[in-house]
């Protein structure tokens, strides 16, 4: 009986520990260069099937599971802005990041074409 409780315990733990790498590691702050979308987008279906809006605080990534709410801050001038994941993209392998134009224009300027960020999941 001691055995068995003692075999459940280990095994406990050894789950608790693999959750919470896991946890830790698609938590983890990441860095990249973010873009906007061009105003013709807005109305087009995005790939969550939600219509783009481009006056919204969304973006694109190619991984992060939809709905996910994550915080992007430019590393130019410390800038924040929160948004929700609603699409994939972009598909330049220097982003990660394709933001509505009201989440990029929060914390950058319109008038260039990308911007280094750092982002990270926010409950």
């Amino acid at each position: 009986m001691m055995k068995r409780f003692i075999l459940v315990i280990i095994m406990m733990i050894s789950t608790f520990g693999i959750y919470s790498f896991k946890n830790n590691a698609t938590d983890a702050k990441k860095t990249s260069y973010a873009s906007y979308y061009h105003d013709k987008f807005n109305g087009r279906k995005t790939a969550s099937g939600e219509i783009f809006d481009n006056s919204k605080l969304t973006a694109a990534n190619r991984t992060l599971p939809f709905g996910t709410t994550i915080k992007v801050t430019n590393l130019n001038n410390g800038k924040e802005v929160i948004v929700k994941i609603n699409d994939r993209g972009p598909f330049h392998s220097s982003r990660a990041l394709d933001m509505s134009k009201a989440a990029f224009e929060e914390i950058g300027n319109a008038d260039h074409g990308t911007i280094p960020v750092e982002y990270e999941i926010v409950d």
